[in-house]
C-alpha cells in the first residue's frame, strides 16, 4: 500500500493485479499503473477537482510540451475561463526533495503555458506560488479555488 500524504483523501480507486496494482485517473478515464508519483498525482487531482472545484474537463494531465525542441509531459495544467492555461502542477513522488532543481523543471515548462499559479509538490509538501506578469512570484499560503485562480487571468 502507498504512504499516506497531506492531502484530502477522496478515495483514490485501487485494482490489484499480481503484476502490480492500477489507480483509475478521473481525468484520463482510464486505469493507469500506479507509482509513488501517481499516487501523489491522483491525489492532487481530487483535491484539484472536489475541493478547489476545478472542472473536471479543463484538467489535463500528462500534457504534452516542447522545451528546447525536446518533448515534455506537465504532469497537470488546469484551465481557467476561455481554456487559458491556469494552473501548472509538478508532482514528485514523497520521497522526492522539494528541492531548487524541482522548481527549476517547473519554471522550465512555464516558459511554454505561462500560467499564473504553479504548485509544485509531493504530497507531503507543497508550495504554491502565483506569478506575475513581470515574472516576480509570490509564495501562497495555499492552493486558491478555481473562481479565485480565474479572477487573476482578467486582472
Amino acid at each position: 500500500m502507498m504512504k499516506g500524504l497531506n492531502l484530502p483523501d477522496h478515495g483514490v480507486e485501487i485494482r490489484q493485479r499480481a503484476e502490480g496494482d492500477l489507480v483509475f485517473d478521473p481525468v484520463r478515464r482510464r486505469w493507469v499503473v500506479l507509482t509513488p508519483e501517481e499516487w501523489v498525482r491522483q491525489h492532487v487531482l481530487n483535491h484539484l477537482i472536489h475541493d478547489l472545484c476545478c472542472p473536471l474537463s479543463l484538467i489535463a494531465v500528462e500534457h504534452s510540451l516542447v522545451l528546447n525542441r525536446m518533448a515534455r509531459r506537465a504532469d497537470i495544467l488546469v484551465h481557467g475561463p476561455g481554456a487559458k492555461p491556469l494552473l501548472l502542477v509538478e508532482c514528485k513522488a514523497p520521497g522526492v526533495k522539494l528541492d531548487t532543481t524541482v522548481f527549476e523543471q517547473a519554471a522550465r515548462y512555464n516558459t511554454v503555458f505561462k500560467v499564473p499559479f504553479l504548485l509544485v509538490t509531493n504530497g507531503l509538501a507543497h508550495s504554491c506560488c502565483q506569478i506575475g506578469l513581470d515574472g516576480t512570484f509570490e509564495f501562497l499560503p495555499a492552493v486558491p479555488d478555481w473562481e479565485t485562480m480565474s479572477k487573476a487571468l482578467s486582472a
